[in-house]
């Protein structure tokens, strides 16, 4: 079987190349014909040695995702479906902005982690994606959205991987896809604009700031243990007090000098004005010890199998003015794509379950209607 070039960092080509007998810098150039031009035929390569292009075509390919759909909403984000085998596809999402373009980027067939509140969780996990599929779905994107708009101009500045599935629970081939966004012969994107989303894995939320340090998202929705056990189940493993250090000590190497968190907006679950009270108690118990943060209260995009509603906009903008009085950076999300089921939440692609999540999501369900922490700081 010959080998998915798409499945390589640079490193990694170098490496390739050297297995072919060829020098280091010929995987530099080859590194920026497939992501730099998006080509996939080798005789296109044209400042290649000959007798290296041969070897290509017998030891190596550049494989595409394919396309199951394409969908544009209304406000010209544009959702693509792609099938990465045995029953399973994944959701990619295009965000156009006046002062960017952002690609939202799958990690996973599914998700392990099971929040309440998000359609992945509730379709279950099947697989974690390799490198070259994600790394296929900015190549296809960039390569695609070039075509279409008739520009060489690079037209996704920012890549957020908040797309299907835990980014951090799939770190060995998320970090080579992350270093090939990042290469000047890649992408060439700012880690400024590479952001990890978390639902808090703090071992590998300080094995990144290590090995590949990016803007960081950890997805919060709720102020204290108890309610984020049942909104969050990974925080059973990994509770507020440890995840709120790890993100403290991210700081130390991160490219932003704040960490996002995001606030998933339920009607009378995490809504209440002693919630938005609970949240700046937390954060500044933390900020004593260096913590910088920024929140994104994301408005619910509801689904049936949640049983969630979401917050009013009166009470969203009153849980936002809470927090701004008390000097912490607060922004609502717009919400985009989703006439197109494209928005923060809804993607949920076709996944086959092996994680048995109905049962595991049914046991859930014992959330009380206006949940307040028994004790604040």
């Amino acid at each position: 079987m010959t080998a998915n070039l798409l499945e390589f960092d640079l490193e990694g080509l170098a490496v390739f190349c050297e297995g072919l007998g060829e020098k280091r810098f010929r995987a530099t150039q080859l590194f920026r014909w497939i992501h730099q031009r998006g080509a996939s035929d080798f005789d296109q390569m044209s400042d290649l040695a000959k007798s290296l292009r041969e070897k290509l075509k017998t030891s190596a390919h550049i494989a595409a995702l394919p396309v199951v759909s394409q969908h544009m909403s209304a406000d010209g984000t544009i959702k693509w479906l792609f099938d990465v085998g045995d029953g399973n596809a994944v959701e990619s999402v295009f965000i156009p902005e006046d002062d960017r373009g952002t690609l939202c980027v799958s990690s996973q067939a599914g998700c392990a982690v099971g929040c309440r509140f998000c359609s992945t969780g509730h379709q279950g996990f099947s697989r974690n994606l390799t490198t070259g599929e994600i790394l296929a779905q900015l190549w296809f994107a960039e390569h695609f959205l070039r075509k279409h708009l008739n520009t060489d101009d690079r037209v996704i500045s920012n890549v957020v991987m908040m797309g299907m599935g835990e980014p951090l629970q799939n770190y060995s081939a998320l970090v080579p896809a992350l270093k090939a966004m990042l290469d000047d012969h890649g992408y060439g994107l700012s880690r400024r604009r590479v952001t990890v989303s978390t639902s808090g894995v703090v071992p590998m939320i300080d094995r990144l700031a290590q090995d590949c340090p990016v803007a960081l998202a950890v997805s919060l929705h709720a102020p204290y243990d108890e309610l984020r056990d049942n909104l969050v189940p990974l925080n059973r493993k990994y509770p507020l007090d440890e995840l709120l250090q790890a993100c403290t000590r991210y700081l130390g190497s991160a490219p932003r000098d704040f960490i996002t968190f995001e606030y998933c907006m339920l009607d009378g679950v995490n809504d209440q004005p002693e919630h938005a009270r609970q949240l700046i108690d937390l954060v500044r118990l933390h900020a004593r010890a260096g913590l910088r943060c920024k929140f994104n209260l994301i408005p619910f995009n509801p689904f049936p199998a949640s049983g969630l509603l979401r917050s009013p906009q009166a009470r969203v903008q009153a849980f936002a003015k809470i927090l701004l009085e008390a000097g912490l950076v607060t922004t609502v999300r717009k919400t985009r794509g989703d006439d197109i089921d494209a928005a923060c939440g809804q993607l949920a692609g076709d996944v086959k379950d092996r994680t048995r999540v109905q049962d595991r999501i049914a046991q859930q369900r014992t959330i009380p209607l206006v949940p307040v922490a028994p004790d604040s700081h």
